[in-house]
């Protein structure tokens, strides 16, 4: 089943969109980046899905049912599990502590935890607020992961990170929706992103103005930056790259490219 469908949504704050007319799915098992410069409302979706941003307009699907007079406790329990951007750690706990909190009483599966995040071990009983900080990201990423998410989104995983330790941390995301768990990734870092994602969603100013692939985007990085810029959107044509016949999303893209 699709763990995510939006459908015409607006969303923003106190009734003003800054999102509009978005189209976007997320199944079990791939990852879909939403890409954009600052402002693009990515975030927004983001918060819009969990539940703390109320929908303007549209639909928003969340594992088959609406997320319309939901709590975002409600939609967490349900098996979404978000990581924002500012990772939200407890910095006075230790890293352990802070990933059995993601378990909500849960029996934790260390040894998972450790086949996604094997160098882990090594600081699991130091205090978050003496880790560095693509440390803090991968105990921000395993303590969503502690929750068993059917989904997981994570906004700007990248932020503020050695371009080394960025390079260490996108491949557990595969790790992770090669587990069977639908991702849904917010970055800015747009060429790692299309490395690792099945499908992409570009925003400009918050409107939709390229999907496709991930494979399709990163071969046409200039309209990809075009995009960025508005100076392509998806009526120009140019900027839908053609849905690949091979891939097992290419009836979604359809449905993405003529947002």
């Amino acid at each position: 089943m699709t763990l995510l469908e939006v459908r015409d949504f607006h969303g923003g704050y106190r009734g003003v969109a800054v999102v509009r007319g978005l189209n976007l799915t997320v199944s079990p098992g791939e990852i879909v980046a939403v890409l954009g410069s600052n402002g693009a409302g990515k975030t927004t979706t983001l918060l819009s899905v969990s539940g703390l941003l109320p929908v303007i307009r549209g639909e928003v699907n969340v594992f088959g049912e609406s997320i319309r007079g939901k709590r975002p406790h409600a939609i967490a329990r349900a098996g979404l599990a978000y990581v924002p951007d500012d990772r939200a750690l407890f910095f006075q706990l230790t890293a352990e502590e802070n990933i059995r909190l993601g378990a909500r009483k849960r029996r934790l599966d260390f040894e998972r935890i450790l086949h996604v995040f094997p160098g882990m071990s090594r600081y699991l009983g130091k205090k978050c607020s003496v880790l560095s900080g693509g440390e803090q990201q991968a105990v921000a990423l395993a303590r969503a992961l502690a929750a068993e998410p059917r989904m997981l989104m994570v906004d700007e995983m990248t932020m503020g990170l050695a371009p080394g330790i960025v390079e260490e941390l996108f491949p557990t995301l595969r790790t992770i929706a090669d587990q069977g768990v639908g991702v849904l990734l917010v970055e800015q870092n747009v060429p790692l992103a299309l490395e690792i994602a099945d499908r992409a969603y570009v925003l400009s100013h918050g409107d939709l103005v390229m999907a496709g692939s991930g494979r399709e985007l990163a071969s046409n990085m200039h309209l990809v930056e075009a995009s960025y810029l508005g100076e392509r959107t998806l009526d120009d044509g140019s900027a839908a790259p053609r849905p690949d016949p091979g891939s097992r999303t290419e009836t979604s893209q359809r449905g993405a490219s003529h947002a």
